[in-house]
């Protein structure tokens, strides 16, 4: 079997201390691998509110500046409109995606049946490798 040649990473990011983890890990793997890394990032409001894109494009940019702080020499950043979950794994498919590091809130029991996990969407629905990143995770 030939090694794994992540190339290519996408990490979605809500903004959340659990996307700034998965932002770690992330630019960790894109930085080894001399991997180009995209932010992304999707929410259904944005087909209601076009004025919350630029707010949502600010905080990529600011994120962006972040990776490229932990290391990554090519950092890429992208939008969607739409259910996230759903636009993850479409941007994964379309982009081409080597793997996915996301963060994930670790809900559990009735407070994950009510909210759902968008993490566990993409676990189940992407072709793509998954990696899911807890808020506390700390490298060693």
């Amino acid at each position: 079997m030939p090694p794994l040649a992540w190339k290519k990473i996408l990490c979605p990011v809500d903004f959340s201390e659990e996307s700034r983890a998965a932002l770690r890990v992330a630019a960790d793997l894109s930085a080894r691998f001399d991997a180009e890394l995209t932010l992304f990032h999707s929410d259904s409001e944005v087909v209601a509110q076009v004025a919350s894109a630029p707010e949502a494009t600010g905080n990529l940019s600011h994120w962006r500046t972040q990776a490229e702080e932990l290391g990554v020499a090519h950092v890429a950043t992208a939008t969607a409109a739409g259910d996230p979950p759903v636009a993850i794994v479409e941007q994964a498919q379309s982009g081409r995606f080597d793997l996915i590091v996301m963060g994930t809130h670790g809900r559990t029991g009735r407070e994950r049946q009510l909210i759902g996990s968008v993490a566990e969407h993409v676990v189940r629905s992407s072709r793509v490798p998954v990696l899911t990143v807890h808020a506390d995770f700390q490298a060693r």
